[in-house]
């Protein structure tokens, strides 16, 4: 037996270090199978791969990710101009802002806040100070649109829209000196308002399929005869067209009579078109789900425009598909992420706040275990929200534009945003519902579907995006044996597809060996840049990368193609690659704001949520995957002693609830992007939860006097107070602020109530 092992070894060797007996065996048939299962790309699916960065995505990937490379990246902070414009102008602008006037009675943002976000350069966020914007960071971009969001959605929506994917970002990538010269200055002063059209009835996650046409032809302008475009549209849902003075269009550029060349059809292509130019139809609105922000349709039948308003250009023709998926990286990476904290910061410094002065039983709500439940996912998912905003925009300020990172966080954190608005509606009840001046929840409620649908659909961002592109994209050999197999040079190509599939190999054994040594020691040995209690948590994220590496390799190699089609099996790997990146953020913050001891519950029940939902991917991707003896094996490579993965305990849950229901320096911290209006319902719940807060020992004496019968238990609040004080249970200063306290509580709870007819 030791024998014929000694042979075999001999054997193996022989093959793999020979080389000319290696590409015989392994690598040309290896070549063969991967170039028949390889699956085919569409050519915007192609731009789409080779378009933006691979980042901490592609560490996930490898299996054994760089924790120190996490540590070093730089913490996103604001600069002094940044902070000075939040602390003066966003203030102000969020003083003006009466949103159940905007959404339930004007339908639209009043002239003087128009007008003062044009002239204070709201609009002008990522313009450079050379064209008179503010040249801000993306950081101070997320930041400004979070706060704005927790009191108006619609005027955060019409602040983020020119700062995200439209004119502005797309000139300053590749517009024209003459271009730039042309558009910015009046971009960053509100003369010109942009927009930008690429959904339509047609085409809407699907963007490459838009049937929006534009004919290289001749035709007249300003007078003369000039080569251009005759262009035919149809779009919907673009934010800000019903009042936009210059239209972005995307479109498909073909050139039937060679007038640019022998290429017939250019590929997609966007412009720059001011709205006033003949043809171009703006101006009717759409109404999403109640929201007052500008929503409408553009159409143009046969507008001819010049050539030089292709941004860039005659050289951006046919380079649009690459342009936008650049720069959808601002709107997933940026402005979404930005709505869905604000959810996470509103909620969670008001319905902490209701929990504590909203009684049932003669207790606190917050007492409820059901109630901390939920109160508990709210706070732990604001504190995941905030840590993934603050990583993600911090990418981009690294002038980094990591497609797959921003799909993530487009995806999960309006998912996250949904539940945390959920939980906050279910905790507020009734108060939740009425609409009115005082419900700070109602038109966030109204608008997460919104944040769900744009920038992409979730459900494909989810099932086709994150591991579509992850998959290939950030994996250290795919996209690069990918290329190899493209070649036209079969030799050429054979010869470097060797190299890459012994590397390949050899990653894929490591990771299947090391991920089957940390499952049967729970990663006691793995590596973490830190001690502590968090230092279990980089050694078990370590252990999934590897297990998403060797089940990556293996789906790949086993579906081939399929494998696009395959959205269930594809969308749990994605989840997997999502939640190691989600659980980063959160490690990377804990760090970056110095390891604070409160934070500690929040982490735990932020990075133990991911694992849960790491486990149950793999376990949803084991149970389906179509070959059941890999299937078999592949399970115990990655939980050989089973996926013991749990949600947070009840434990952590209360502990996360005593810290939210605490004024104080944490609760402030969690939750400091929420804007309290003094005058309106946000300011009304605060100083409610404040004086209940200051006299909660008093209030429990109140209560133990009734149980104990020296004050009446029929008597109310107001009642029971008056009794305690006529027979020198409390002081008469203490009896006034009781009595202010429980007339602000009154006030928090109560719901808006309109006359017969008001409505």
């Amino acid at each position: 037996m030791s024998v014929f092992l000694i042979l075999l070894i001999v054997v193996l060797v022989v093959i793999f270090v020979v080389k000319d007996i290696r590409l015989n065996v392994i690598s040309r048939p290896a070549f063969k199978m991967f170039k028949k299962v390889l699956p085919p790309l569409s050519q915007t699916e192609r731009e789409a791969m080779e378009a933006g960065d691979v980042w901490w995505d592609g560490e996930l990937f490898s299996g054994d990710p760089d924790w120190q490379k996490l540590h070093h990246f730089p913490k996103p902070e604001l600069s002094d101009k940044e902070n000075a414009f939040i602390d003066n102008q966003v203030e102000t602008l969020l003083a003006m802002l009466d949103d159940y006037q905007i959404v339930q009675k004007d339908k639209d943002l009043p002239k003087q806040v128009w007008d003062y976000l044009k002239v204070e350069g709201f609009f002008a966020l990522i313009i450079p100070e050379k064209f008179g914007g503010r040249e801000f960071s993306a950081i101070a971009n997320s930041t400004i649109v979070s706060k704005i969001a927790t009191k108006s959605l619609t005027a955060a929506v019409t602040v983020m829209v020119p700062n995200s994917l439209g004119p502005g970002e797309l000139l300053l990538h590749y517009g024209t000196p003459e271009q730039q010269e042309r558009w910015l200055p009046t971009l960053a002063t509100g003369e010109d308002v942009p927009c930008f059209a690429l959904t339509g009835p047609e085409a809407g996650s699907d963007a490459g399929g838009i049937p929006d046409s534009g004919i290289v032809c001749k035709g007249e302008h300003n007078g003369e005869q000039v080569l251009g475009l005759r262009l035919n549209w149809s779009k919907r849902y673009i934010t800000l067209a019903p009042v936009a003075t210059v239209l972005g269009l995307a479109f498909k550029m073909y050139d039937p009579d060679g007038l640019l060349g022998d290429k017939k059809e250019l590929g997609i292509t966007c412009a720059l078109i001011p709205t006033d130019h003949p043809g171009v139809e703006t101006g009717e609105r759409h109404y999403p789900l109640n929201m007052a922000f500008m929503n409408g349709t553009t159409y143009g039948e046969d507008v001819f425009i010049p050539l030089d308003w292709i941004i860039g250009g005659q050289q951006g023709a046919g380079r649009g598909w690459r342009m936008l998926v650049e720069c959808l990286s601002a709107g997933r990476g940026i402005s979404l992420p930005a709505l869905s904290t604000a959810t996470g910061h509103l909620a969670a410094k008001m319905t902490s706040a209701y929990a504590m002065v909203r009684q049932q039983f003669g207790v606190s709500i917050g007492q409820f275990e059901g109630v901390q439940e939920a109160l508990a996912r709210i706070g732990g998912l604001t504190y995941a929200l905030e840590s993934c905003r603050l990583m993600t925009a911090g990418a981009i300020d690294l002038k980094l534009s990591p497609s797959v990172v921003t799909a993530i966080a487009k995806y999960h954190m309006t998912e996250m945003g949904r539940t945390v608005m959920n939980d906050a509606m279910d905790i507020h009840a009734g108060k939740g519902i009425q609409v009115g001046p005082n419900n700070y929840l109602a038109h966030g409620y109204m608008g997460i579907p919104v944040s769900i649908t744009v920038e992409g659909a979730n459900i494909l961002t989810r099932n086709l995006m994150i591991f579509g592109q992850g998959a290939t994209r950030c994996h250290p050999f795919v996209l690069k044996e990918m290329e190899a197999a493209a070649m036209d040079d079969d030799d050429a190509a054979l010869e470097q597809f060797d190299g890459l599939l012994m590397s390949h190999i050899k990653f894929a054994a490591c990771n299947a060996s090391m991920a089957l040594v940390h499952g049967l020691t729970r990663s006691y040995f793995a590596n973490a840049p830190v001690s502590g209690q968090t230092a279990v948590y980089y050694k078990q994220l370590g252990r999934m990368s590897r297990g998403l590496a060797i089940c990556t390799d293996v789906a790949m190699l086993m579906l081939g193609g399929e494998l696009k089609r395959k959205e269930m099996i594809s969308a749990r790997l994605g989840d997997v690659l999502s939640h190691l990146y989600l659980a980063s953020t959160v490690l990377k913050r804990y760090e970056d704001e110095g390891r604070q001891q409160a934070d500690l519950p929040f982490v735990k029940y932020a990075i133990e949520t991911s694992l849960y939902e790491i486990g149950q991917a793999f376990d949803g991707f084991f149970k389906n995957f179509s070959n059941p003896v890999v299937n078999f094996v592949l399970k115990r490579i990655v939980f050989p002693l089973g996926n013991h993965y749990h949600k947070p305990s009840d434990e952590t849950a209360q502990v996360i609830c005593e810290h939210m229901t605490q004024p104080g320096v944490f609760r402030n911290r969690l939750t400091h992007l929420c804007y309290v209006d003094e005058k309106g319902g946000t300011g009304v719940m605060e100083q409610a939860f404040l004086a209940m807060h200051d006299m909660q020992s008093q209030f429990k004496d109140l209560k133990q006097w009734q149980r104990n019968g020296k004050v009446p238990a029929t008597l109310d609040i107001e009642g029971a107070i008056k009794h305690a004080l006529e027979h020198d249970l409390l002081a008469q200063s203490d009896a006034d602020a009781m009595q202010h306290a429980n007339k602000l509580r009154k006030q928090a709870i109560a719901v808006d109530n309109f006359q017969p007819g008001e409505l």
